[in-house]
């Protein structure tokens, strides 16, 4: 499989990662184990988790993805083929049984949470350590309207870069990377680490898919002109661009079947939208699944589309849409449903 530069890393990583948040909740140990085997005997060797996976987040299933990646290097070793990554999270009211619920992106909080993942990971060191979301007020999970408070209690981004820093130098991690993050938010960090020789945002993993091209507004520019490429998590808009969730349907162990909380993708506009990018898949003879992953993955600001699967099944289908180029006629296409259905689910 194609493989691409993380950032000025030095290291090539497949222009499709092995996203992992169903395992432990929608998926049995056992069912990600076949999924790693499955991806790593295709080529892939970016795999992507976090502390608070799976999903959805609970303190039954905290850690329970990392925790199901180290026991599969526990029985088959093979570290050397993967590049793992992982993130810690920030604030968050939700996340109460994490740390006593202090979660601030602080040197005490990452310490701690860097040793907790590499023993549950059950490695010596974390190749991208990403922080998941911002710990300052700012809009994410598709939020508009963004509104200051000055009086915000923050941790202050020169910390952050500073615990980052020992723990780069004592090994725990390799890399650092951003997630949810803003172009504000992006151009900061970098500029911090350039001014203080602390570690350089290596990319960027946000929202991006037939869906929600928002992050091509602002953040596009600033990935491909200071190399933090994206990490672009949903391709397939939660399963939504399938097509399986078209006029109501709910199929057995869906997310939207199982996830309480609703979809962000689940609006009217966005169904319109979606029907239109099945409709073009069949015209040309394609899968819905793999058109959308292509055009996800052939952008010039993508380093990786993060494609996660309830089943071998259908990670062998999102492992195909890595040979697909997309005709000009078909992005054609694409770009005229997107003119009519702008971003219907940011």
């Amino acid at each position: 499989m194609d493989t691409r530069p993380l950032g000025r890393t030095g290291l090539q990583v497949t222009k499709l990662c092995l996203g992992t948040m169903t395992w432990g909740f929608r998926n049995t140990e056992e069912e990600g184990h076949a999924q790693i085997a499955y991806a790593l005997d295709r080529g892939i060797n970016f795999l992507d988790t976090a502390e608070m996976y799976a999903v959805p987040p609970s303190a039954e299933t905290y850690g329970r993805t990392e925790s199901i990646i180290g026991s599969w290097l526990k029985a088959n070793g093979g570290r050397d083929r993967m590049i793992l990554a992982t993130k810690v999270l920030g604030p968050g009211a939700a996340f109460g049984y994490v740390r006593d619920g202090n979660l601030r992106l602080d040197a005490a909080n990452i310490r701690r949470a860097v040793d907790d993942s590499l023993s549950r990971l059950a490695t010596d060191y974390i190749d991208l350590y990403q922080l998941h979301w911002p710990d300052r007020t700012t809009n994410v999970f598709g939020k508009l309207d963004y509104v200051h408070d000055p009086d915000e209690r923050a941790t202050p981004a020169e910390e952050t870069l500073a615990v980052l820093d020992e723990l780069v130098a004592s090994g725990k991690i390799r890399h650092v990377g951003l997630s949810n993050e803003t172009p504000w938010g992006m151009m900061t960090f970098l500029r911090l680490a350039g001014q203080g020789g602390q570690p350089r945002m290596a990319s960027i993993q946000n929202p991006y898919n037939l869906l929600n091209r928002s992050f091509e507004v602002g953040l596009s520019e600033c990935a491909i002109r200071e190399q933090c490429g994206l990490l672009a998590y949903s391709p397939l808009a939660g399963g939504t661009l399938t097509g399986k969730y078209l006029d109501g349907a709910l199929p057995p162990r869906s997310r939207r079947t199982l996830d309480t909380r609703g979809s962000r993708y689940d609006r009217p506009r966005g169904n319109t939208a979606t029907r239109a990018y099945v409709d073009i898949a069949a015209r040309h003879g394609l899968d819905p699944a793999q058109m959308a992953i292509a055009f996800v993955a052939s952008r010039p600001f993508v380093t990786s589309a993060i494609i996660g699967a309830t089943s071998v099944d259908q990670l062998a289908t999102d492992i195909a849409a890595a040979d697909l180029v997309l005709s000009d006629t078909v992005l054609a296409e694409i770009d005229a449903v997107h003119a009519d259905n702008p971003n219907p689910c940011p």
